[in-house]
């Protein structure tokens, strides 16, 4: 196993595929390594070839795609990057479905749905899933059957919940990936992906692999530039110069999948408090900001008690360039936030501290501002941090991932506090 660094010791092998091997690790129990092949296939294996480098293509591909998950807060069963050609994952127990997620209608869709349009848009995306089944080439599945099923995964039936999640999270994935590819110039036309029940925490996660076999692929939107493994099903016979094509195609992806780690646009959030006793709720505000990976730096001034100052702290900050919000911590008479609002383009959100005692009088100075001055006010700190996030998620796609991904572990979380609830009470 010369693929395999030294210090990994491997175990028997759980399970092989198409295009890559599973293996348990004796050293780290719960996990298993995913080597993958130099393999392409399509049509359920009907053609088949080999193709010199896939193996790290592939690898490559899917290491940068679940870390990008990943560090959006997406649950999935990758662990690390462990070769060139494998990755270590966490061991789960496979839920025989493909979801499928597309937001342009092409492919076996239309087939299914004569009459529809090559090009049609899904708004939202649509979701769809296939039972795997080779035999049977792969049918389509109703939520409906998948219940019936009463699968049993590493101690979990899948019931209407566990169906809910994963639908859920099929979206949210194919919307962060879709967001990621846009500052590419990149359309993501469809997703398929496949969901396993981690045999540790007994959760469902995104498992198996993320790759160019996984998506289509469109740069500018464009079909006939596709970049995705249809380039290889597309071939009305497979050449060398054909397979280099695809392979060039292959390419292009695993390059700039890295850039979707990064993103170009930078933003920063500025507090300013009009008291260092206001410091243990501005705290709040940038301890939030740092789980959306944005820097906040904190600021004492008074607008009422020294506004010179703060212009000139103001200035600071418009003068270089990187955008910004302004959260304007102020108790009793909120000045600041105004005075800002009305001398700075940027935005400027309210965050007052209030008092038991005065704070149903004091929130009107935050709330009924002079004409001209757009200032919102959030009485959460975690909730400033969210407005601030949401305004530089615009532009940034690993600030909006984050952003998307909370909004999903937030439903699955009550999802589930539901589902235990109600057996509880049965």
């Amino acid at each position: 196993f010369k693929f395999i660094s030294l210090d990994l010791k491997l175990g028997k092998k759980v399970n092989e595929g198409k295009t890559k091997e599973v293996y348990e690790l004796p050293d780290m129990p719960g996990c298993v390594l995913m080597q993958s092949k130099d393999q392409i296939t399509a049509g359920n294996a009907a053609r088949k070839d080999r193709m010199e480098g896939k193996a790290a293509i592939s690898n490559t591909t899917t290491s940068c795609v679940f870390q990008l998950l990943q560090e959006a807060g997406i649950k999935t069963a990758f662990v690390r990057k462990q070769s060139d050609t494998a990755f270590i994952a966490a061991h789960c127990e496979m839920i025989p479905i493909e979801w499928v997620c597309r937001r342009i209608a092409t492919g076996s869709f239309l087939k299914r749905n004569p009459g529809v349009k090559e090009g049609y848009k899904f708004y939202p995306p649509k979701i769809e899933m296939f039972y795997k089944d080779d035999a049977n080439n792969d049918p389509q599945w109703s939520e409906e059957q998948l219940i019936e099923a009463k699968f049993c995964f590493a101690g979990l039936t899948i019931g209407q919940t566990e169906v809910d999640i994963m639908a859920r999270s099929t979206q949210a994935i194919f919307e962060i990936l879709e967001k990621s590819w846009q500052p590419q110039n990149c359309t993501l036309v469809d997703l398929k992906i496949e969901f396993g029940v981690n045999i540790l925490t007994k959760e469902i996660v995104l498992a198996d692999v993320i790759d160019n076999d996984s998506w289509r692929l469109w740069p500018s939107g464009d079909r006939s530039q596709q970049k995705d493994k249809q380039s290889y099903r597309d071939l009305k016979e497979v050449t060398p110069e054909a397979l280099q094509m695809v392979k060039r195609n292959f390419e292009w992806v695993a390059e700039r999948v890295e850039l979707l780690l990064k993103t170009k646009s930078q933003g920063r959030v500025v507090v300013l408090m009009g008291s260092p006793s206001d410091l243990s709720h501005c705290e709040k505000i940038k301890k939030a900001c740092a789980t959306f990976g944005i820097p906040c730096e904190l600021r004492v001034t008074s607008a009422h008690k020294g506004p010179d100052e703060t212009l000139r702290i103001k200035a600071e900050y418009e003068g270089d360039g990187i955008p910004t919000v302004f959260v304007a911590v102020a108790g009793r008479s909120n000045g600041l936030g105004p005075v800002m609002s009305g001398n700075t383009a940027y935005p400027v959100v309210n965050c007052p501290p209030l008092s038991a005692d005065w704070g149903t009088q004091d929130v009107w100075s935050s709330l009924r501002l002079p004409s001209g001055l757009g200032c919102p006010t959030t009485l959460s700190p975690e909730g400033a941090a969210q407005f601030a996030a949401q305004i530089f998620g615009l532009n940034n796609h690993l600030v909006w991932a984050k952003l998307r991904s909370n909004m999903l572990n937030t439903w699955i979380s009550l999802k589930q506090a539901d589902k235990k609830l109600r057996e509880c009470t049965l």
